[in-house]
């Protein structure tokens, strides 16, 4: 599969899907990740271009009055273009997912079908107070919101959606069994050693752990969920 994340700040992601599960899984060239930079397409003007850094603007004050910035359609619209023609299965319609609070809720299930049906997901990565709706009717995204929640850009909800769906890719995670969705899990862990002594007291490994029977294990992690 094939992410294409558009975003002003692609820095902002680098760190994050160059490590671990995430970084390996590029390696091993199981996903790609690719940015467009909105930036990159803005029409410099004649008064800035005898400027040595000239400020590529991809903002203005919102229609109708109110506070904060509004990102223009067109430099969005010209990256997304951009990624249309590197997708990686040209014959397949890319998922094209718009990050808003107002959005449908993302889920495991989401991801699931996502990994199944499509090879290109582009993540369009809003700033400020948003982006300008005609973005949405002529991409005809999909609004998507990480939780009830409002964050200052889109770009923490791409990570989340990007590991979330990459995990569900055959060979990402190493074997099926990895994925805690697909197994008994429960929100407790526990490991060596199996006394954990810590300022004087003791912490010990429920003994249902160390019993060796999976029934009743699988019953303990089933009454941990709760």
């Amino acid at each position: 599969m094939r992410f294409h994340v558009i975003t002003i700040f692609p820095e902002s992601l680098d760190s994050y899907i160059h490590e671990s599960i995430i970084g390996r899984a590029i390696r091993e060239k199981k996903i790609d990740v690719r940015f467009y930079n909105p930036r990159d397409f803005v029409v410099v003007g004649k008064s800035q271009k005898d400027k040595d850094k000239p400020y590529l603007r991809v903002d203005d004050k919102p229609y109708g009055g109110g506070p904060g910035m509004v990102m223009e359609a067109l430099p969005i619209l010209k990256a997304v273009a951009l990624a249309e023609k590197k997708l990686k299965n040209k014959k397949l319609k890319p998922k094209i997912i718009h990050f808003s609070p107002s959005g449908k809720k993302f889920t495991t299930a989401y991801a699931k079908t996502t990994a199944k049906k499509y090879a290109d997901v582009i993540l369009i990565c809003g700033r400020y107070e948003g982006i300008d709706s005609r973005v949405d009717k002529i991409l005809k995204t999909e609004l998507v919101s990480i939780g009830d929640y409002v964050l200052t850009g889109g770009e923490l909800p791409a990570m989340v959606v990007l590991d979330s769906i990459a995990r569900q890719i055959p060979g990402v995670l190493g074997t099926f069994a990895s994925l805690e969705e697909e197994r008994i899990s429960s929100s407790q862990f526990y490991t060596r050693p199996e006394v954990l002594l810590y300022k004087g007291k003791k912490y010990r490994v429920p003994k249902v752990l160390l019993s060796g029977n999976h029934k009743k294990i699988n019953e303990w992690r089933e009454s941990k969920k709760k």
